[in-house]
């Protein structure tokens, strides 16, 4: 009997101890988990603003090659010649790879030096044409970094910002070397965005140019959102007890009530997002990993010579119809190079070193995989999606080749027949699929499809919100009396 009077004890004494500290963190942390899911609202449907590479492809001026190209000039310096787009830049068609200064194709020769605010206007007020815009570019200077190049500007200094001056308010960041649009934002993006990607991921530019500060205040806020969620259900489930009556009811009133119910109907979907949340950031390296992807891909793709590169200019000007394409990607399979020709209005053909259509054929990628280094348990050519690959936000290209491999982790890679794109599965990205973007984003099988994700998304949120708004009310308006008394 005493025993048992003195656990009741110690569970009184426990309860009330995470009674105090879920009110307490429910003042310090409560609002800001309801600022988040405030803030999902928006990003369900505006994301962080970016320039796509199909944005950017369909703003390209056709290419033109009558004058191209310069192979006998050409010095690649022992770059790898596996990664370089064609484009236009103004009237001249440039080779850029990664790393180095554009290459004119008809000179041979690389661009040196910051290009002129006379050539970067032009360049400005030619993408604004291609993309229907019809205001003029006006330039608002030289951006060391802000609020909508946080991730991009390091790369592609020095960064010029022109306003457009449309209705819709466009703003564009060009690279004042290579003369490459690489941002534009619209008035509603930008709203929408201080709404939206910027409280839901602390990301305003004095807190987030300081990537590790900022890093740390994501992980702790997330983890006491955690205690904060788990104390709540344990508080809420302990004090959902059996009444006279019989019957197992709440004993609170009023609001208090009615955030007991709703942190039983809730709390685990609130611990479920904030977790993952947490997982987005993958903290203490928890969700690290890669490492087959890294070995993987050099296996599959190969890295071309520098003289197929020199047969492709070579034969690109002759076969290729003057204005059709307005990019050319390479896309390296198997140690041969292959380009991307890519149009403007998103299609593309795949071309050999020599310039010539050649699709992706089934023997092509036995080929292949038959050369890497882990055994392939199966080999598919997949006409339908599967958990990994398929559609939500974006469209996944079907049909797709699906090969796993015999590991122990069943990685898996998706290679694009009509693009010879792939991407490697292994178990980083697996976990990171279903920790953070399945639960984070309910992106789960049967829940994807829209409308049906957005009116249950809509739900929920709506019912976590409620839940973190009346607990940091009432939690705020307790601790003030608590404060008062004293």
């Amino acid at each position: 009997m005493e025993l048992a009077g003195a656990l009741s004890y110690a569970c009184d004494v426990t309860l009330r101890f995470l009674l105090i500290c879920h009110r307490y963190l429910a003042v310090a942390v409560g609002l800001l988990m309801a600022l988040w899911c405030l803030s999902g609202f928006v990003m369900m449907y505006q994301p962080y603003p970016q320039l796509t590479p199909d944005e950017r492809v369909a703003a390209l001026p056709p290419l033109q090659l009558d004058d191209c190209c310069r192979t006998d000039v050409l010095q690649f310096d022992g770059r790898p010649t596996g990664n370089f787009r064609i484009e236009m830049l103004g009237a001249r068609p440039v080779l850029r790879q990664p790393g180095a200064a554009p290459v004119d194709l008809i000179s041979g020769q690389p661009l040196a030096g910051e290009l002129s605010r006379d050539a970067l206007q032009q360049l400005a007020a030619d993408y604004a044409v291609r993309r229907g815009i019809t205001g003029e570019p006006r330039w608002l200077g030289e951006v060391e970094l802000d609020q909508w190049t946080l991730q991009t500007a390091r790369g592609n200094r020095p960064v010029h910002h022109y306003a457009l001056d449309d209705a819709a308010g466009t703003q564009i960041y060009l690279n004042g070397s290579s003369g490459e649009v690489f941002q534009d934002t619209s008035r509603r993006e930008r709203i929408l965005t201080w709404l939206g990607a910027i409280p839901h991921w602390l990301y305003p530019t004095a807190l987030r140019s300081n990537g590790r500060l900022w890093s740390r205040i994501v992980i702790w806020t997330s983890v006491i959102g955690c205690f904060l969620a788990a104390t709540g259900l344990y508080v809420g489930i302990a004090r959902f007890r059996r009444q006279p009556d019989g019957k197992l009811a709440s004993p609170l009133r009023g609001w208090w009530y009615w955030h007991h119910i709703a942190g039983l109907i809730f709390g685990v979907l609130a611990l479920t997002w904030v977790y993952s949340g947490l997982l987005t950031m993958n903290p203490w390296g928890w969700l690290e990993g890669g490492e087959t992807g890294a070995r993987l891909r050099p296996q599959l793709v190969g890295e071309p010579d520098a003289r197929q590169l020199e047969a492709f200019l070579r034969g690109a000007p002759a076969l290729l119809a003057p204005g059709e394409f307005t990019q050319l990607r390479a896309a390296p399979f198997g140690g041969s190079l292959f380009v991307l020709a890519r149009r403007a209005d998103g299609t593309a053909v795949r071309l050999d070193a020599d310039a010539r259509p050649a699709a992706l054929t089934s023997a092509d990628v036995q080929r292949v995989f038959a050369r890497v280094d882990t055994e392939v348990a199966s080999l598919e050519l997949l006409a339908a999606e599967d958990a990994y690959h398929y559609s939500h936000k974006g469209a996944a290209p079907l049909p797709v080749w699906r090969a796993v491999l015999a590991d122990a982790d069943r990685t898996r890679v998706y290679l694009d027949p009509a693009s010879g794109d792939l991407r490697v599965v292994d178990r980083a990205a697996m976990k990171t699929r279903w920790l953070a973007r399945g639960l984070h984003g309910l992106d789960l099988r049967g829940l994807r499809q829209r409308p049906l994700w957005d009116i249950v998304t809509l739900l929920l949120l709506a019912g976590v919100t409620v839940l973190c708004i009346t607990g940091s009310w009432m939690a705020i308006q307790r601790v003030r009396r608590d404060f008062s008394r004293n």
